[in-house]
């Protein structure tokens, strides 16, 4: 079990350009927002978890299956179902928040470790 959380936690970078903090996170449910900057990409992945990401600002093209390509704008989100490979590649410096099913223990062991940093320095 998750332990609830509904305050921002650090940011962490990805990869070059792309960085994130989780938002909240349940048992069930984990928000997240990401930032990119002009010509950053998020290397095509997968996982076992349920993902909708919604355009806060910015423009993004998501890959979906290698080849499902979409360019979102504001207030535009996409659902990516578990196991489905996707990227991301940022048109213009953008943020998204993306919400996953079940949450992402990957990253909250991130935010963990990182916050658990912070702290000894």
């Amino acid at each position: 079990m998750n332990q609830p959380t509904d305050t921002g936690g650090p940011w962490i970078d990805m990869v070059p350009g792309v960085r994130r903090r989780t938002l909240a996170s349940g048992d069930a449910l984990m928000l997240m927002q990401v930032t990119f900057t002009a010509g950053s990409r998020l290397p095509e992945h997968r996982h076992v978890h349920e993902q909708v990401s919604f355009v806060v600002s910015g423009r993004i093209r998501f890959t979906l299956d290698g080849s499902d390509v979409r360019d979102l704008g504001p207030g535009d989100s996409v659902y990516l179902p578990s196991n489905v490979p996707h990227g991301a590649e940022a048109l213009e410096d953008a943020v998204i928040t993306d919400t996953f099913n079940p949450p992402r223990e990957d990253l909250l062991e991130q935010d963990r470790a990182q916050t658990a940093q912070t702290a000894r320095v």
